[in-house]
């Protein structure tokens, strides 16, 4: 590197991350690719809720679609501004308005105003890092989840923030790129299969949090994959290679859990709840939903038990592949004493030793070296010590 002020030890760092994500192919994005750091200096000073975005621009432009359904048919198109869906605001049809991309806040400020959402909650939808929760008010449910999805382009783990305002007939959903995960949903709607057209906007909540749910069991099993092969790997040829691979599923396997775990919080409560905008045949559907998030939280402990297993078995297998090092070792160390003895007698020269004038003294001293070689050897090896 020319002209570079950095340390050796950063450019070295540098130069092993290509080899790290060979290691450890499934991984979280965010902890292997360079990212833009997020500007939380940019909201120091400002009043709460200031509509501020605080993430990465992950996406170019910013598309806004609406899809309109009841029993009788459905249409979707996209909009640019909200006075696009106002001659929809009032009538009985459910108007579910997806946001894909967040860096221009423009729409979400005249969502604020259109539908009366509290600025915070405005603020929370911008900031990327919101943990996972749900709020509740008279007029609209608030609900922030993480999106866990496996890219197969780049063979990695990403988690994204995926955001829900439900109202009277209304769903807002805010993604950080695309929407191409609701797809299935959208296809029901318009092809009018399953209940989903039979039913209001908090059947369609329920359904878009099924997908993000459903999401991660997809991501479980892949970090399993990837658990089996590393069991593999570590039982049959212990490498030091394979520590780091086992390091980054631990942070995985962890990424995750801090991104399910409220989940479960966050269904509990809409089951808890006795809001006018959940009707009461939806419960069931909630009750099937948090058996799922039960099930996941139950295999993401699994999964973190065998990892921590596995780094077990890891540091026995070094240490047994050091003892037998060890053990050749102390073998060859012992054999030479008995050597080490002969030789150190015939050294001392003394002149009337009787052995020093006889001509075959010499391989004398080698046949008898080399039977206690044998005998040694034959002991040790009736004693399984190599």
């Amino acid at each position: 590197m020319k002209n570079s002020n950095l340390p050796n030890d950063v450019i070295n760092k540098i130069i092993e991350v290509p080899k790290t994500i060979i290691e450890a192919p499934i991984t979280l994005l965010k902890l292997l690719a360079p990212k833009r750091k997020k500007k939380a200096s940019a909201k120091i000073g400002l009043p709460p809720g200031s509509i501020v975005y605080l993430g990465e621009k992950k996406v170019d432009k910013v598309t806004i679609k609406v899809t309109e359904y009841d029993e009788t048919g459905a249409e979707t198109y996209e909009i640019n501004s909200i006075e696009e869906i106002d001659p929809f605001t009032d009538t009985p049809q459910v108007t579910w308005v997806s946001v894909c991309g967040l860096h221009e806040t423009d729409f979400l400020k005249q969502v604020g105003e259109k539908f009366k959402v509290h600025p915070l909650v405005l603020e929370d939808i911008l900031n990327t890092d919101t943990r996972s929760k749900i709020e509740l008010t008279d007029d609209y449910l608030f609900i922030v989840m993480k999106l866990v999805q496996f890219n197969p382009a780049l063979n990695i783990l990403d988690a994204e923030q995926v955001c829900f305002i439900l109202g009277r007939n209304f769903l807002f959903s805010f993604s950080e790129r695309t929407d191409e995960i609701f797809n299935p949903v959208k296809e029901r709607i318009l092809s009018q299969l399953g209940k989903i057209r039979k039913r209001g906007s908090d059947y369609l909540l329920y359904a878009l949090m099924d997908i993000v749910v459903d999401n991660y069991f997809l991501a479980l099993e892949k970090t399993e994959e990837r658990i089996e092969l590393l069991d593999d790997e570590v039982i049959n040829k212990t490498d030091k290679s394979q520590i780091q691979s086992i390091y980054n599923l631990r942070n995985l396997l962890l990424m995750i859990r801090r991104s399910i775990w409220p989940s479960r919080e966050i269904v509990n409560q809409l089951i808890k709840d006795d809001s006018d905008l959940l009707d009461e045949s939806i419960e069931p559907y909630l009750r099937d939903l948090y058996d799922h998030t039960i099930h996941i939280n139950e295999t993401i402990e699994q999964q973190r038990e065998i990892t921590n297993g596995l780094m077990e078995i890891y540091l026995s297998m070094m240490s047994n592949k050091m003892n037998e090092v060890m053990k050749v070792l102390t073998v060859i160390a012992t054999i030479f004493i008995p050597l080490t003895f002969i030789v150190g007698i015939y050294g001392m020269n003394f002149p009337n030793m009787p052995e020093m004038n006889w001509p075959w003294a010499y391989f004398a001293v080698w046949g008898v070296m080399v039977v206690v070689v044998v005998v040694m050897l034959i002991y040790f090896r009736k004693k399984n010590w190599f």
